[in-house]
């Protein structure tokens, strides 16, 4: 109620200085009405605010902010991890997803771990890396691997793939 006497005394005295405007001529009828216009737009805008303040107030922001902090966040895995379980998966499942995506991806972190491991390029010193990989890694790793007979057969079985993670590892 106090908030609504302040806003008309606010009002009654924008309308007095409009009405000494209006008699004192200084601007034209027009503009002293936009002025005045302006103005008490401004004051019950200013009122309004200062409402808002004192009904919401700090026990409002309080538990606002405490039911936001108290959602748990969800552990998100970062999206590189994402991208190769799925390619992981899709490998499984399919012989021409393994042969197009999953095996140029194990080839080359075979590479990388042969050429900062061991100083040995895949490509260039193939018995070399066939003798640090193993039989079952080179067999899928290799650069010369034929495609599948079937390409929407079955992929890389599972445990295949992770011994051979596995060895990759190992290096």
């Amino acid at each position: 109620m106090r908030l609504a006497r302040q806003l008309t005394v606010l009002v009654a005295l924008a309308t007095a200085a409009l009405v000494v405007l209006l008699a004192l001529r200084p601007l034209s009828t027009a503009r002293a009405f936009a002025i005045w216009t302006v103005l008490v737009a401004a004051l019950a805008l200013a009122v309004l605010v200062r409402l808002s303040r004192r009904s919401g107030g700090p026990q409002h922001a309080r538990r606002f902010e405490s039911a936001l902090s108290a959602r748990p966040e969800e552990a998100s895995q970062p999206v590189e991890l994402l991208r190769m379980e799925r390619e992981l998966v899709l490998g499984i499942a399919d012989a021409d997803h393994a042969r197009r995506r999953l095996l140029p991806l194990l080839r080359a972190a075979a590479a990388a771990r042969l050429a900062s491991h061991h100083g040995i390029e895949l490509e260039h010193r193939r018995d070399a890396a066939q003798e640090l990989l193993g039989e079952e890694a080179w067999e899928l790793l290799r650069p010369d691997r034929p495609a599948p007979a079937d390409r929407h057969a079955l992929g890389v079985p599972r445990e295949r793939l992770v011994a051979v993670i596995e060895r990759l590892e190992s290096l």
